[in-house]
C-alpha cells in the first residue's frame, strides 16, 4: 500500500461517513425528541435514490401513490379521533392540506417529463416527494402510540421497515439504479484527484451538520423538541405539542435521509431494500455517540466510513463484519464507565 493508495480509500472514507454522519444525525434527532429508534430511515435514502432515477430514465414515478396512501390514512385516523372524542366526524385541515398535497405531487410527476427537467429540479422534486413521507409515517404508526414503552415503538418501527421494504419493491421493483452526477469537474490535491460528487457530498454533509448542532442548541424551537422528548406532559403543560415535535423531528430525518439519497446515487448503485444496511451504519455511529451528542456521532460515522474503506482494501469479504464488530468495544466501555441508573417510578 503506498500513499496513493491511502489517498484514494481515504477519500472513499471520507464519502462514506459523511453519509453516514448525516444518518446518525437523523437517527439521533428522532430518537432525542420522540425516543423512537427509527429503523426505517434508510428507506429514505433509498426511495429518494430511486425515485430520482426513476425520473432520469423516464419510467413511471409510484412514490406519489405511497403519500396518498398514507395521507388517505391520516385522514381516516382523524376521522376516527374526532368521531371518538366529540362525536363529529370532521378531519383536521392539516390532514386534508397534506392530502391535497400528495395528490397535487403525484399528478405532477405524472403529467411533466421529468426525464428532460434537468437535475435540479429532479431534486427539487424528488426531496418534495420524500420528506412528506416522515410526518406521515408518525401520524399514522407512532401518534396513536406515542406513550408507549420504548419497545413497542421499537417493534412498530421494524414492523414498519419490513412494510416500507415490501412497498419499495412494488414501487421501484427488484433492479438497481444510478443517477448522473452533479458536474463533472474535479479538484486535484497532489497525487489525488477528488470528484466532484465527493465535494458535494462533503459540502451538504457539514452544513447540514452544523445546522442541526445549532438548531438544537442554540435556538427555542430546538431546546422545545427536546423538551418533548424529556418530559412529554411537562412540555404539553408549557405549550409544546409533543405531536407537533414528533411530525417535525421526522419530517427533518425525512429530509436528511432523501438528500443523502440523492447524493450517494451517483456513487453507488442502490436497491429497494438498500437502505437498511446504509442507515445501520449510521446507527453503530449514532451509538459510538451515546445516542446523545451530535458531535460525537458524527465523528464516530466518519470513523465507521473510513473502517469500512480500508477493510474493502485489506478484506473486502469481511467488511461488513469488521464494520459492526467495532461496535462491541464501544458499548463494553460504556457499560462500564457507567455508574448505574436509577430504578424507573
Amino acid at each position: 500500500m503506498n500513499l496513493q493508495i491511502v489517498m484514494l480509500l481515504g477519500q472513499d472514507g471520507v464519502t462514506n461517513g459523511a453519509i453516514y454522519a448525516l444518518l446518525a444525525l437523523s437517527i439521533l434527532l428522532v430518537f432525542t425528541v420522540t425516543r423512537i429508534l427509527l429503523i426505517p430511515q434508510g428507506e429514505f435514502v433509498s426511495f429518494a435514490a430511486l425515485t430520482m432515477a426513476a425520473m432520469q430514465s423516464g419510467t413511471p414515478v409510484r412514490m406519489g401513490w405511497l403519500l396518498v396512501a398514507l395521507a388517505l390514512a391520516a385522514v381516516a385516523l382523524d376521522l376516527y379521533d374526532a368521531a371518538r372524542g366529540k362525536g363529529r366526524w370532521r378531519p383536521r385541515g392539516a390532514a386534508l392540506a397534506m392530502l391535497a398535497y400528495a395528490a397535487a405531487v403525484t399528478a405532477l410527476t405524472g403529467l411533466v417529463p421529468l426525464d428532460k427537467a434537468g437535475v435540479a429540479v429532479q431534486a427539487l422534486l424528488t426531496v418534495a416527494l420524500v420528506v412528506p413521507l416522515g410526518p406521515l409515517l408518525y401520524r399514522v404508526f407512532y401518534q396513536p402510540i406515542a406513550a408507549a414503552h420504548s419497545l413497542v415503538l421499537l417493534i412498530v418501527s421494524i414492523a414498519v421497515h419490513v412494510v416500507l421494504v415490501g412497498a419499495g419493491l412494488l414501487m421501484f421493483g427488484p433492479e438497481g439504479a444510478r443517477t448522473e452526477p452533479f458536474s463533472e469537474e474535479g479538484l486535484s490535491i497532489g497525487m489525488v484527484t477528488l470528484n466532484s460528487q465527493t465535494l458535494w457530498v462533503v459540502a451538504v454533509s457539514l452544513l447540514l451538520i452544523v445546522l442541526l448542532y445549532a438548531f438544537f442548541e442554540r435556538t427555542l424551537y430546538g431546546k422545545a423538541l427536546r423538551a418533548a422528548a424529556v418530559n412529554r406532559l411537562g412540555a404539553e403543560l408549557v405549550g409544546i405539542s409533543p405531536e407537533i415535535a414528533g411530525k417535525a423531528s421526522f419530517g427533518l430525518a425525512a429530509l436528511i435521509g432523501g438528500l443523502s439519497g440523492i447524493l450517494i446515487a451517483p456513487i453507488t448503485t442502490i436497491y429497494f431494500d438498500s437502505g437498511f444496511i446504509i442507515s445501520l451504519k449510521g446507527f453503530v455511529g449514532a451509538i459510538i455517540g451515546g445516542m446523545a451528542s451530535y458531535p460525537v456521532a458524527a465523528l464516530g460515522a466518519l470513523f465507521i466510513g473510513q473502517a469500512e474503506s480500508f477493510s474493502t482494501f485489506w478484506a473486502s469479504s469481511y467488511k461488513e463484519v469488521i464494520v459492526f464488530t467495532l461496535i462491541l468495544p464501544v458499548l463494553l466501555w460504556r457499560s462500564l464507565s457507567h455508574k448505574g441508573a436509577e430504578d424507573e417510578e
